[in-house]
């Protein structure tokens, strides 16, 4: 059984946090109706995520026997056999895209918007590099629209500043998570083809290009008087700073300790950046829901 569950990855089931994202910004989160669909929208997306994760570890399961971390992935590793991973993603497809189906059309469609993404990825564009980071980044926007009014959750549009930052900081942490395979890759060990299309001078300038704009885009952000009008708060702009010191948290992650092979571990395991996103969240909530 903790084969199994390791196999659904349900600790990446973090990423889907993004569904709840367009209720926060939009003083929707207290809504208990809003916030049941959300939390619905929340277990359909991750249980189809879960599926395409061990179709992408069926697929793998020979390179990852070359890689020093991901061999010990459960079918890798040959802790679950080929034949058990197939029933338990059909199962989780089953669940997933066939309970969406029923609750709600739209998110059935951008559910499997996504899976047809990841096969595509799996397939074809994980081996174009570039194109594999952007196809990555467009999988975070696919998780936000899950969290709108495209899904049924009436009344949340997601604004075109919240769709300009997820998928910045999806491209940030893709580049991140990309320069780890470029180390080990320049140490030797067999990595998939597309990081042959990446050097650590390239990723590195990628970093400091996107942690540049992305801070910029949340401080324009900040002080967008429509956005102040909205939250009905000018003060907004003191959230940048744990946006500034959160990113810089992760560059010396990345650059100093070389810890960004896996994005969604250093978020549940490293406190500072924890501290830090906590801090971001309540002072964000005290600005704008508190009156």
């Amino acid at each position: 059984m903790k084969a199994l569950l390791r196999l659904m990855r349900i600790h990446q089931w973090v990423k889907n946090l993004l569904i709840f994202f367009p209720l926060f910004f939009a003083l929707k989160i207290t809504d208990i109706a809003l916030l049941v669909k959300a939390i619905a929208g929340f277990f359909f997306f991750s249980l189809t995520a879960s599926g395409i994760y061990i179709v992408n570890d069926l697929r793998d399961a020979a390179d990852d026997r070359e890689h020093p971390e991901k061999r010990h992935r459960p079918i890798a590793s040959g802790a679950v056999n080929p034949v058990t991973a197939v029933f338990l993603a059909a199962m989780l497809f089953l669940v997933g895209l066939g309970g969406a189906s029923f609750y709600n059309k739209s998110l059935f469609l951008i559910l499997a918007a996504y899976c047809t993404l990841n096969v595509l990825y799996t397939i074809v564009f994980k081996r174009i590099p570039l194109l594999d980071i952007f196809v990555i980044a467009t999988g975070f926007l696919l998780r936000l629209i899950a969290g709108t009014e495209y899904a049924g959750i009436e009344g949340i549009h997601p604004s075109h500043w919240i769709i300009l930052m997820t998928f910045l900081l999806a491209l940030f942490l893709a580049f991140a998570k990309r320069r780890d395979d470029v180390i080990l890759a320049s140490e030797g060990k067999k990595i998939r083809h597309a990081v042959y299309g990446y050097n650590l001078e390239f990723i590195n300038s990628a970093l400091a290009v996107m942690t540049a704009i992305i801070i910029l885009a949340y401080l324009l952000y900040t002080l967008d008087p429509d956005v102040g009008r909205f939250f009905r708060s000018d003060k907004v702009y003191l959230t940048a700073l744990f946006v500034i010191l959160g990113m810089f948290r992760y560059l010396q992650l990345t650059l100093v300790y070389r810890r960004s092979s896996q994005p969604t571990d250093l978020l549940l395991r490293d406190r500072f950046l924890q501290v830090t996103i906590l801090c971001w969240i309540l002072t964000f909530a005290l600005l704008v829901y508190v009156r």
